[in-house]
C-alpha cells in the first residue's frame, strides 16, 4: 500500500455512520373509533409517522382499513368467529372516525363446518342499499341428514342446489334493498339471518349451519362528514341515546385533524 492513502478514513470527517435513531420517537398515536352501533366505542389505536413538511398525518390515516374481532366490539365472546374490517374516513384530532367496510368469517370457524358426506352450498349477489353504497354478500350452507335418516350421506341434487342458491340470493337481495347501509350491518350483527335462510329453504332441502360469509363494501357514495357523523352519533335502534351523544360530542374536538 502505498504511504499516504487512505487518510480520510482515519480521520473520520467524511462517511462516518449516522447515529441510531430510534423510529417510535418520529411517531405518534391515534385513537380509532367505532360506530355507534357496536357496543365498545373506542376498540384501539394505530400508529403513524408524525406530520413533517407538506406530509400530514392525519392525510396518511384516511382510507387505512382495521380488523378487528366482533367479540370485542360487542364484549360478547359468542361473536368471535366473526371479523369486522372498518375504514377510517375522517380525523379529527387525536380521533380516527371509522366507518363499515366489511365482514367475514375466521378460517377455523369454516373449517370446522366442513365436513364429509354433505354437501356444500354457497352463493353470491350484488346488492345496492338506498344510500348509494354497493355490497357484494356470500353465504354458506350445509344439507343436513332428515328426521331418522338412516342413509349415512345427505347430498342434494343439483337442482336442489339451485333452488336452494335462489333462496339465498332472495333473501340477501331483500335485506339489501330495504334499507341503507346502517340498517343492513344492524341487522347482520343482531338477527340471526341464516335461521331465516333455512326456514326458507326447508321446502327444497333441510340445510344447517347457515350463515351470511362474508361482506363486501364494492363501492361508496361521494364522502359526507355529515353523513358519517349519523353513524357515530345515534344508531337509530335505540330509546335512549343520552350516553352516544355525549360520546359524539367527545369526538367533535378538534375537528379538521392535526397539522
Amino acid at each position: 500500500m502505498a504511504v499516504g492513502k487512505n487518510k480520510r478514513v482515519s480521520k473520520g470527517k467524511k462517511g462516518g455512520r449516522k447515529k441510531a435513531v430510534d423510529p417510535f420517537l418520529k411517531k405518534e398515536w391515534y385513537r380509532l373509533q367505532a360506530p355507534a352501533m357496536f357496543a365498545t366505542k373506542d376498540f384501539g389505536k394505530t400508529i403513524i409517522t408524525k406530520t413533517a413538511g407538506t406530509k400530514i398525518a392525519s392525510e396518511g390515516l384516511k382510507g387505512r382499513v382495521v380488523e378487528v374481532s366482533l367479540a370485542d366490539l360487542q364484549s360478547n365472546e359468542d361473536f368471535a368467529y366473526r371479523k369486522i374490517k372498518l375504514c377510517i374516513e375522517d380525523v379529527q384530532g387525536y380521533n380516527c372516525v371509522t366507518n363499515f367496510h366489511g365482514m367475514d368469517m375466521t378460517r377455523d370457524k369454516v373449517c370446522s363446518l366442513i365436513q364429509k358426506r354433505q354437501t356444500i352450498i354457497e352463493a353470491n349477489v350484488d346488492v345496492k342499499t338506498s344510500d348509494g353504497y354497493i355490497v357484494r354478500m356470500f353465504c354458506i350452507a350445509f344439507t343436513k341428514k332428515d328426521k331418522d335418516q338412516i342413509k349415512e350421506t345427505c347430498y342434494a341434487k343439483s337442482a336442489q342446489v339451485r333452488g336452494i342458491r335462489e333462496k339465498m340470493v332472495n333473501y340477501m337481495t331483500e335485506l339489501g334493498n330495504k334499507g341503507d347501509l346502517r340498517t343492513l350491518v344492524h341487522t347482520l350483527i343482531t338477527a340471526d339471518c341464516g335461521k331465516e335462510i333455512e326456514k326458507a329453504a326447508n321446502t327444497v332441502f333441510p340445510i344447517k349451519e347457515c350463515y351470511i360469509r362474508k361482506v363486501k363494501v364494492l363501492k361508496k357514495p361521494k364522502f359526507d362528514v355529515t353523513a358519517l357523523m349519523e353513524w357515530h352519533n345515534d344508531d337509530g335502534k335505540k330509546a335512549d341515546t343520552g350516553k352516544k351523544v355525549a360520546d359524539a360530542e367527545e369526538g367533535v374536538a378538534g375537528s379538521g385533524g392535526r397539522y
